[in-house]
Formats: structure tokens, sequence, C-alpha cells
């Protein structure tokens, strides 16, 4: 019998490997480390322990900021990561504000596991933008309400706690901002 948990270490090695030169916005922090991190939130913060959504959560900027495509993670994960992981990707080849209205659209016509990954995405980004001058919390804030006005809609019941978990913390970084 196969360990159904073997699927998320295969994914932290996919994603080390993936984003291994990598660096985050403070210019120290190796990438992956907000891929382990989305995947910590969705399993210890949201409380989902699916693996398929554990994987898909380390994988999900794969598509987007490496040289993986569609057909790694197909290859690799199976159908259910690959399409949570195309959906978790925005066009990068279209203008930015073109780019963020499909990517809206998209999260919104998205699978409900789609949706709390984005929202593990946009808390764990949240959070790194504490050390931000106030100009950048504001925009990550903002970006992050879009986002979450973007997924709100088709977010079952068993997961309307990721919401107020997300709007609880939101609400503290912006009153940080105003006091």
């Amino acid at each position: 019998m196969a360990d159904p948990n073997a699927i998320i270490f295969e994914a932290a090695a996919f994603a080390s490997r993936a984003h291994k030169n990598q660096i985050r916005k403070d210019n120290q922090t190796p990438y992956v480390s907000h891929v382990f991190r989305v995947c910590l939130v969705v399993r210890h913060i949201f409380g989902f322990d699916d693996p398929r959504m554990l994987a898909a959560a380390m994988l999900h900027d794969t598509i987007e900021d490496t040289p993986t495509d569609f057909d790694d993670i197909l290859e690799h994960f199976g159908p259910d990561v690959a399409r949570w992981v195309a959906a978790l990707t925005k066009d990068m080849r279209l203008e930015n504000d073109i780019r963020e209205a499909e990517y809206a659209k998209g999260l919104a016509a998205a699978d409900w596991q789609v949706k709390v990954l984005k929202l593990a995405d946009v808390y764990d980004n949240a959070g790194d933008c504490r050390s931000f001058p106030p100009s950048g919390r504001r925009k990550t804030l903002t970006k992050s309400r879009f986002y979450l006005d973007a997924v709100r809609a088709g977010i079952p019941a068993e997961a309307q706690h990721v919401v107020k978990l997300l709007e609880a913390r939101l609400a503290e970084l912006e009153s940080g901002l105003t006091s």
C-alpha cells in the first residue's frame, strides 16, 4: 500500500528544485520558504489535510515563476494537483491589468480547493508585508482584498472559516497602518 502522504514529500522536493535560485522580496529569504509556509497555512491554520491540496500549495508558483509547465505537474502529481496549480497561475504574457482581471475571473470559477489555496497564499503574503514601508503594505493589502473578493463566492460552508481567518489577519495589518 502506497503512502498517501508521499505526494507531499515529492512536492516539497520538486518545489525546492524549481525555486532553488529564487529569493523573496526581502532579498534574503529563499523563495521556497513561501511555498512551504503556504502549505503550513493550509494544514495548520486552515485545517485541511488532503495530501493533494498540500502538494498543490507547495507547487502553486511553479508554473508561473519557473520553467515548470502544466505537463510536468500532471506527470508527477496527477490531474487534480495539475488543474489546481494551473488555476493558481497567472498568464504572464498579458498586460498587468488584463492579467489580474483574467486571473480573478479564473479564481472565481475555480474549484473550492483552489480558492482555499489562494487564500493561504494571500495569508502568507499579507504576513510578509509587515516589514514593508506603509505604501508597500497598502499595496499588498489592497491586492489581498481583491483576491479575497474574487474567491469569496463558492466557498463551501466547511471552508468558510478560512475567509474569517484571512479577514481577521487583514484587519489586523490594516489597523497597524492607521495607528
